[in-house]
Formats: structure tokens, C-alpha cells, sequence
């Protein structure tokens, strides 16, 4: 029987590892399944449909940026928020599997406490506890949002997003031509304290500049400082 929580997946194929992460998100509460590849862990996840999959970057045959890729383009699954796991000292690492759509990465090796507060915001985030105010509708130049419908429209034509890309979005937009410093994204956007992983912050509005095309230029680089949503003229 499923608990009140719902589904995480983890892809992990080292045993002790994947058993040690299984063990911390049942003992909080979660219900757990887990695959030892990217294949498995694909298939699982089209199964049975997780709300969050933690993701190993390196992975036999399918890695974890391959497996990533394919969550993102399947229409069934494309909501799933990953959490990407990487080898410390793999900046590199860390950045594709942002730019592939992962919402977050935790880097090994990493402690109880972290790996659950991760897991936990992100759960909060895929909920219905997150529930934005209805706007209903909001229109900055050729930018449209129903935020009803979490749907976002660039000069008539829809462009498919990410809950994490959304929210960064509709954050930006409700403080039109204010400063988001980068820590305030991180607790407003991800709900992480606002000292952790800028580098999430500014690979997810690199993705989220490439989504908009033509309104690209809304979201402003403030240099030092954070980003600012404005409509040019």
C-alpha cells in the first residue's frame, strides 16, 4: 500500500549506496522502489510514475543524463522531478545534467540530513501543496502564463515547462523589474536555504532563456547580484 507521500524512484547502481538512500527515504516516510540501471529506472519510472526519481550520473549502458533526456521528452513522464546524484568534484557533471532538465543535484559524498531535505522540498513542490495564487492569466509583452493551468504561451505558441522552470518563471514575473537575488530563488523557487548550489540557479534560467526564444530577453543578468524580469520596449 502506498503512503500518503507517494512514489520516489531511486537509480542507483551501486548496492550499498542504493540501499543506504532506500533505507533514509522509507524511514521518513516515503514508499520506495529502486532499479540498479538507467533502462530499469526508465521503465520503472513509465510504470509507475514517480513523483521524484534521484538519478546516478554515471550509470552502466544508459547513464543517468540519458535516462534523464528521455523523462524529459516522453509526454507521460515529463513532470517526474529529478534529482540528479554526482560525483563530488564533477562540475561538469553537475551542469549537463541541469541543462538535460534535472530541477536539482546533490552531490556525493552527502549527508542524511541534506539528501532529505532535498527530497522533501521537492515532494513539496510536486504536491498539491503548491498551489499559486490564481493569477489566472498574465501577459508581458508577447509572454503569456494561465496560471490556472500552469501553461505558458511565447507569441501564441505554447512552450512545454517543467514545474521547476515554471515556478522560476512565475517567480520572476510577479516581481517584475525587481532584483531576485539567487538565494531568494533558491528558497522561493527549490524551498533550499539560500546559501546552497547558485550554480542550479543560473544553469536553470540558461534553460529557461533557451524555452522563451524571442522573450528571452525579459530575464535580465543583474552582475553580482541575481536576475530581473522586464518586458523591453
Amino acid at each position: 500500500m502506498e503512503t500518503e507521500k507517494g512514489i520516489i524512484l531511486v537509480v542507483e547502481d551501486e548496492a550499498d549506496i542504493r540501499f543506504m538512500i532506500c533505507r533514509i527515504l522509507k524511514d521518513a516516510g516515503y514508499t520506495v522502489i529502486s532499479a540498479p540501471t538507467g533502462e530499469e529506472g526508465l521503465q520503472l519510472t513509465m510504470e509507475h510514475k514517480p513523483l521524484v526519481v534521484t538519478l546516478d550520473r554515471m550509470l552502466p549502458g544508459m547513464d543517468g543524463i540519458e535516462v534523464c533526456r528521455h523523462i524529459r521528452e516522453t509526454p507521460e513522464i515529463s513532470d517526474t522531478y529529478v534529482i540528479m546524484v554526482t560525483a563530488l568534484g564533477d562540475p561538469d557533471d553537475r551542469i549537463d545534467g541541469l541543462e538535460v532538465g534535472a530541477d536539482d543535484y546533490i552531490s556525493k559524498p552527502f549527508s542524511k540530513r541534506e539528501f532529505s531535505l532535498r527530497v522533501q522540498a521537492a515532494f513539496r513542490r510536486m504536491s498539491s501543496q503548491w498551489k499559486p495564487e490564481p493569477d489566472t492569466e498574465l501577459v508581458y509583452g508577447i509572454l503569456k502564463l494561465d496560471n490556472d493551468k500552469h501553461r505558458v504561451w511565447i507569441e501564441g505558441v505554447e512552450v512545454n515547462m517543467t514545474i521547476t522552470e515554471y515556478k522560476l518563471l512565475l517567480h520572476l514575473v510577479r516581481n517584475k523589474d525587481n532584483l531576485c537575488s539567487r538565494g531568494e530563488l533558491l528558497t522561493e523557487v527549490w524551498e533550499l536555504p539560500p546559501t546552497l548550489n547558485t550554480r542550479t540557479v543560473d544553469t536553470h534560467i540558461k534553460r529557461l532563456r533557451q524555452k522563451l526564444g524571442a522573450a528571452a530577453d525579459y530575464i535580465q543578468t543583474v552582475r553580482g547580484a541575481g536576475y530581473r524580469f522586464s518586458v523591453l520596449d
